[in-house]
């Protein structure tokens, strides 16, 4: 009995080691993560929407579940930003909209998606570039081609394709309850 005593004693002082160890370099790089976040979704705010000021706007519609922040850009229209599951986990999108309820353009900030497949949406490669430039333009009833719309899906990543569809589609739709 002594000798389980002594082992989970050593198992206790070990562990609780390496927790404030992970802790304090969780504390140390916070702010470094947290500062590369803000740097990434001002880029990506620029990327969406040409303007030289984004204001947050208070929004707090239940019907719109996945909108997380509406920033307006004033006299030039919207940024929305949002999360919403694809096909490995959650995306979190920049969309801009302009005053007529059109999309301006997209950016993926965050996501979890497969490296080769659904990640395409975000690269700057020619595959990301040219999946993201067909939103350029798109109002509400924007879809996939394969359900009647216009556009086409990353090959391989059709869940991804039509989780950032139906977001942009969103994302006007709750600048549209703006006014």
């Amino acid at each position: 009995m002594n000798k389980i005593l002594k082992l989970a004693l050593v198992l206790l002082a070990v562990s609780a080691i390496v927790a404030g160890v992970l802790g304090v370099i969780n504390e140390l790089t916070y702010p470094v993560i947290d500062a590369q976040k803000q740097a990434k979704t001002a880029e990506a705010f620029a990327s969406v929407l040409k303007a030289d000021r984004f204001d947050e706007i208070e929004f707090d519609n239940p019907d719109f579940p996945t909108v997380l922040t509406v920033h307006k850009a004033e006299g030039v229209g919207y940024v929305v930003t949002s999360k919403f599951s694809g096909a490995q986990g959650n995306i979190t999108l920049a969309v801009g909209v302009d005053n007529d309820y059109k999309c301006t353009g997209i950016s993926v900030i965050e996501h979890s998606e497969t490296s080769g497949l659904g990640a395409n949406a975000a690269s700057t490669g020619e595959v990301g570039v040219n999946f993201r430039k067909q939103f350029v333009g798109q109002d509400e009833s924007i879809a996939l081609s394969n359900a009647g719309g216009s556009i086409d899906a990353l090959t391989g990543a059709t869940i991804t394709s039509r989780a950032i569809t139906e977001a942009v589609a969103t994302s006007i739709q709750a600048v549209k309850t703006l006014g």
